[in-house]
């Protein structure tokens, strides 16, 4: 549910702040008219992201046992992928994201306005993709559908609260801090979801050393025990863990870890020293 509840989190910020970044430009413009635009870019990207998760979920319900474990190794192996790109992307961005938001409604404008709700499809439909795959294989991962779902239901409605005040100008969050610790935290998830699906591939033969553990806990910690659904819920942890399973969590974790606290590190604007005014607030 944790590990959920994070990536809910995680992509429903993301979305709220480019969503709340696109409204508060909108409005500062003047360009009140377009907003019934804007809601319906997003509106359609939710619905795109709603029908993508439910012919995840049909798909594998139609295919056979061998069949679905394949279907959800292989989409688990893709989940690994966008998450680990998406985190290296906000990395990357999140410092020139507003202007570049600014940039794209600014041409938008310049057209009939329905290039308003083309630019905030796009910009939400990518979190809404990504969020229904991984809510995919979280809920293969736990056994079940309602926690995953709960967890991530309950990360994306933190995320809007989030986006809401901060939009509003309630509160200033320090949303590098946050961006980076999410990030941490959602490698260590990928990293569970890549031992998943790997361990999905072994099942059905694709994958070999099926029956070469590398620890097997299962009496300490039984699998349906409530030590062993928490931890399964959360980091994707089976007390019976291959070698393959095993080792490709620690490659995995490694060097992505490192090469994100470099960039965070790297990104950071240098030190500057305090300035006799100090602007008492930011819009968006």
């Amino acid at each position: 549910m944790l590990s959920n509840f994070l990536i809910g989190l995680r992509e429903g910020l993301e979305a709220s702040l480019i969503v709340a970044i696109l409204v508060a430009y909108l409005v500062k413009r003047g360009e009140h008219q377009s907003l019934r635009k804007l809601w319906i870019g997003v509106g359609a990207a939710i619905a795109l992201a709603l029908g993508f998760g439910a012919f995840l979920q049909l798909t594998s319900q139609t295919l056979s046992d061998t069949a679905a474990e394949t279907f959800g190794g292989v989409t688990s192996i893709i989940a690994v992928i966008l998450i680990t790109w998406m985190i290296f992307w906000m990395a990357n961005h999140a410092r020139t994201l507003k202007s570049h938001l600014h940039g794209e409604v600014d041409k938008a404008l310049l057209g009939n306005g329905w290039a308003i709700a083309f630019v905030a499809f796009v910009a939400v439909i990518r979190e809404g993709m990504e969020t229904a795959l991984f809510l995919f294989t979280g809920i293969r991962a736990a056994g079940s559908s309602a926690t995953p779902i709960i967890g991530a239901l309950l990360g994306l409605a933190v995320a809007t609260v989030i986006g809401y005040i901060i939009y509003r100008g309630a509160v200033k969050l320090n949303l590098s801090k946050l961006f980076t610790w999410t990030g941490i935290a959602l490698i260590i998830v990928a990293a569970g979801v890549l031992s998943y699906g790997i361990h999905e591939l072994q099942e059905v033969g694709i994958l070999p050393f099926m029956n070469s553990y590398a620890f097997d806990v299962s009496t300490q910690i039984p699998p349906d025990g409530g030590l062993g659904t928490l931890l399964r819920g959360t980091f994707n942890f089976r007390p019976a863990t291959t070698w393959l399973e095993f080792f490709a969590w620690w490659a995995y974790v490694i060097p992505v870890m490192t090469l994100y606290i470099r960039k965070v590190r790297g990104s950071q604007p240098p030190a500057q020293a305090p300035s006799a005014k100090v602007p008492t607030s930011a819009g968006l």
